[in-house]
């Protein structure tokens, strides 16, 4: 009995707060259905509107509570790379789960060199040798679930406190969990305003302008990865594949749980 109030303690202590985001932000934001109005209607408004466009309404509307969080994927160096000549301002972090590609983490130098943008990391509590330690080897092979929900869910949950906006990397043709993203909507699971100012992009539009204006970009991109998590999870596609399957190969899972309800 003991052991397990003590268990029901730890795990309560560890859980995710019920609330958190932009409703614990100064001052708070909250999702009343004003505010969902206004959101609907903003996103309505910039449908058609370009990326930029839609990145200086973000910026105008809500910094300096406006932040954005990326994994280094093409969409999300184009966005640091549009963010730098609107707001070089805003901050930007990845979540350093530990297990992340070398050339994934080379980008922040990049970054910085070329954008005078540093991005900061967030770390888990554990790291990789203690979070193995403690679980008796790596939980990705047995429950990527729950090793995202620790590596990923659970920081990103503590870096989104405090903030009224951020911006999402997503496109809506990337998948059928991403194709009816608003531009602008509330996250519920994050608790504050998500902006995608690439939802009605494409893969080749992002492709284009990385082209065009040089933006550092992945090398594994290039040796048939179209889409970067961490190492253990993510494999080169095949042809006829579409771009995410690489991702969590041999599981029925698609999404980290970042951008699913």
């Amino acid at each position: 009995m003991a052991a397990r109030k003590a268990q029901a303690a730890a795990e309560a202590e560890n859980a995710i707060p019920e609330i958190g985001g932009a409703m614990v932000a100064d001052p708070p934001l909250a999702p009343t259905p004003d505010f969902l109005a206004e959101l609907k209607r903003e996103s309505d408004a910039l449908e058609n509107e370009t990326p930029q466009a839609i990145l200086k309404w973000a910026v105008d509307r809500f910094a300096p509570k406006f932040t954005m969080a990326t994994a280094f994927g093409p969409e999300g160096m184009t966005i640091i790379h549009m963010l730098a000549g609107i707001a070089p301002e805003t901050p930007i972090f990845n979540l350093d789960t530990g297990y992340q590609f070398a050339e994934t983490m080379e980008l922040r130098e990049r970054v910085r060199e070329k954008y005078g943008v540093t991005v900061e990391y967030k770390y888990p509590d554990l790291t990789v040798e203690e979070f193995e330690a403690a679980n008796h080897g790596p939980v990705y092979l047995t429950d990527p679930n729950r090793c995202c929900f620790e590596r990923k869910l659970r920081v990103l949950h503590k870096a989104a406190r405090g903030w009224h906006a951020w911006a999402s990397a997503i496109r809506r043709d990337q998948s059928e969990d991403r194709a009816k993203a608003p531009i602008v909507g509330w996250d519920k699971k994050f608790q504050l305003v998500k902006i995608s100012p690439l939802a009605n992009w494409t893969k080749k539009d992002v492709w284009s302008l990385i082209s065009k204006e040089g933006i550092p970009y992945n090398p594994l991109h290039d040796q048939g990865y179209p889409s970067i998590g961490c190492q253990p999870c993510t494999r080169s596609v095949l042809p006829g594949e579409d771009e995410r399957s690489g991702r969590w190969s041999g599981f029925q899972k698609t999404e980290c749980g970042l951008h699913s309800s």
